[in-house]
């Protein structure tokens, strides 16, 4: 939980990045693609991480990536050229998110109950947003004196710093020795018909969830808005999830103790995404914004959950982090669809039409999570106590 709050709360590099490239006057199609760009990094990252994982160890692997985007990031805040800027944002995609796959396996190891995993999943993703919030608000009130290079070297001292935290404090775990012998996992996992249907629905549903992070900040730059207006919607997301997480994550845990998958709410919290950030493209004010962040709340802290539960009911035991590092790639691919999305719809049709493909790719991760719960069921039967 540390950790994760450290990495989000002085996560400053992506969501003030679009402000970054803003400042060096580059194009609307330049910002995006390198914004798809960090998205590639990110998707990377999160198999190479996941992989590894398995294979060395969850300290080897968070020391080893956060030592490595200390190194990157500065790189980022110092460059100006165009393919200056695309070499060190794919560099920094890659450390990025990091750490959710190793934690998710990590995890996973740790507490073999299905509610109480459930439970903590739902707290991790809690200090995700507090800090992704803390981010947003202290970067909103840094960026004018400090500016934006300045706020991505702090990103940079919080990565060594969870490292050196990580070192001391994160015991070596049994399976970090390379040495020990593993199933070849890849193949099966690359066949497993469950997880490319939970991959797909969960890049449709996270697509919005991404739109709070990279399309939104173009809306509201676009409608001459500043950093410190987009911090404010961070501010606004964070209270609604210290609001609601207490209440949510305790009923999360209950249904993840039952005995049926989570494809149910799954479904719904992928509606919900779609519809409230979707209704971010008819928002022209900082309090219009900041009310779509809230919204979108109970449908992230959903998502994340249900997500978890039926990615735990999918993998084997022994590809843990490998199946966790496959699925953060729908973050990574959410982070490279919203904003090449928002930009389309942004240059043909205005905020309408991003409204518009929102809310419809939102629908369309609902709608795949039907046939990702009759496989399930035929894979794993509910039994019939009657």
């Amino acid at each position: 939980m540390v950790g994760t709050f450290l990495a989000r709360g002085f996560g400053f590099t992506y969501p003030f990045l679009p402000y970054r490239l803003h400042d060096l006057h580059l194009s609307t199609g330049t910002v995006s693609a390198i914004l798809a760009v960090f998205g590639a990094g990110w998707l990377a990252g999160s198999v190479l991480c996941g992989w590894l994982a398995d294979r060395i160890g969850h300290r080897a692997t968070l020391i080893t990536a956060m030592l490595l985007a200390a190194a990157a990031l500065p790189l980022l805040a110092q460059a100006h050229a165009v393919p200056a800027l695309f070499a060190a944002t794919f560099t920094a995609g890659i450390v990025y998110d990091a750490s959710r796959s190793v934690f998710t396996a990590a995890i996973a190891d740790a507490f073999p109950e299905d509610g109480v995993r459930a439970s903590v999943n739902a707290w991790r993703h809690f200090a995700v947003n507090v800090g992704a919030a803390v981010a947003g608000t202290a970067g909103g009130m840094l960026a004018g004196p400090l500016g934006i290079p300045a706020l991505i070297w702090i990103n940079a001292g919080a990565c060594t710093l969870f490292a050196l935290l990580v070192w001391r404090f994160l015991p070596a775990d049994p399976h970090s020795d390379p040495n020990t012998p593993r199933p070849a996992n890849y193949r099966a996992a690359l066949t497993d018909r469950g997880l490319w249907l939970l991959l797909l629905a969960s890049l449709c549903a996270l697509t919005c969830a991404a739109s709070l992070f990279s399309s939104m900040p173009m809306l509201m730059a676009d409608d001459g808005l500043d950093a410190a207006a987009y911090g404010w919607t961070q501010t606004a997301n964070a209270g609604a999830v210290l609001l609601l997480s207490p209440l949510l994550n305790r009923w999360l845990s209950r249904q993840a103790d039952g005995p049926k998958p989570m494809t149910g709410l799954f479904a719904a919290s992928s509606l919900a995404l779609g519809a409230s950030m979707g209704a971010a493209g008819f928002a022209s004010t900082s309090l219009g914004y900041a009310a779509t962040a809230a919204l979108a709340v109970p449908g992230e802290i959903v998502v994340f959950v249900a997500a978890s539960d039926l990615l735990n009911r999918l993998s084997p035991p022994t590809a843990r982090g490998l199946y966790a590092g496959i699925w953060g790639t729908t973050l990574a691919g959410a982070v490279i669809i919203a904003p090449a999305l928002a930009g389309w719809a942004l240059t043909h049709g205005g905020a309408e039409l991003a409204a518009l493909t929102t809310i419809t790719v939102g629908a369309l991760g609902a709608a795949l999570a039907w046939p990702l719960a009759a496989l399930i069921h035929r894979a794993h039967p509910v039994p019939d106590h009657r």
